[in-house]
């Protein structure tokens, strides 16, 4: 008994030393974007910086359209995870019904398509924009989201379902179930973990994402949180208390979904009481 409790012990030592070793960085973001304005960055860890700036949080939103920018970024996230949500588990409920042979050259492909640089892509995506007339446009950053985002998601779905017991589709199938249904009603609230996931992931990514809005929207009002933050780096290069509070307000949002995935991962989301009826 003194045994398992020691390794109890270790093991929550161990836990709160990788935790700390990741919140750390994060703390010291939050207490040196509490820095007076002007200030060189500390030699040493300052923790509490006297006095308390918290003015730097309003001044950033003078200095660029930061609530503009934040209300962009999430249109583009939310629209595109939940376009990947549907997209890919689409893509990987079909891949599943598939015979063997052929489950197999589109797993292949799909890791192909992993390998491929995003860089390699941002030519051709441009000029078939172009074409199509989505240039400066909520719909060139969200664009990919109607194939899945990333063929990693679709993995994600397409291994997940496998482990699901074929038997179930085919019950469903022989009492007249259409593929839409099934796909509704048992193979999505069955991969809740799963679509909770790709949920987080893909928030993140658009979130995040840089790239396309500076290659794909030329108007100010339609910049995202991320380009808000290099213009707001070419304003103040020099006022780090400025910058970091603006990164807190970037990774502010991030941190609340994850705390609301880890809530809905534990318990039934609403989504999947919808999708049951």
């Amino acid at each position: 008994m003194k045994s398992s409790f020691l390794e109890s012990l270790l093991w929550q030592v161990a836990a709160i030393t990788i935790t700390l070793l990741f919140v750390t960085p994060l703390l010291w973001v939050v207490t040196n974007s509490l820095r007076p304005v002007g200030l060189p960055p500390p030699r040493t860890l300052e923790w509490l910086p006297q006095p308390l700036a918290w003015s730097n949080y309003s001044t950033i939103f003078h200095l660029i359209p930061l609530g503009r920018q934040i209300g962009n970024s999430i249109l583009v996230s939310t629209v595109g995870a939940l376009l990947t949500l549907l997209t890919a588990s689409w893509a990987g409920f079909a891949m599943v019904q598939l015979p063997k042979r052929w489950q197999g050259w589109l797993v292949g492909l799909a890791i192909i398509l992993l390998m491929v640089p995003s860089a390699a892509v941002w030519l051709p995506r441009y000029v078939i924009f172009t074409l199509l007339g989505l240039i400066d446009t909520y719909t060139a950053l969200f664009a990919p989201a109607f194939m899945g985002t990333k063929s990693l998601y679709v993995l994600m779905f397409y291994w997940t379902f496998r482990r699901v017991p074929q038997e179930l589709f085919e019950s469903a199938r022989l009492e007249g179930a259409s593929a839409l249904l099934i796909w509704r009603r048992i193979a999505l609230p069955m991969a809740h973990p799963t679509a909770l996931a790709v949920l987080l992931l893909t928030f993140t990514h658009y979130w995040s994402d840089f790239v396309d809005p500076l290659l794909f929207i030329k108007s100010e009002e339609r910049y995202t949180l991320a380009v808000g933050l290099r213009m707001l780096q070419q304003m103040a290069v020099t006022n780090w208390s400025l910058l970091l509070a603006a990164v807190m307000v970037m990774t502010a949002p991030v941190i609340l979904v994850y705390l609301i995935m880890q809530y809905f991962i534990r318990n039934e989301s609403p989504l999947t009481r919808l999708l049951r009826g």
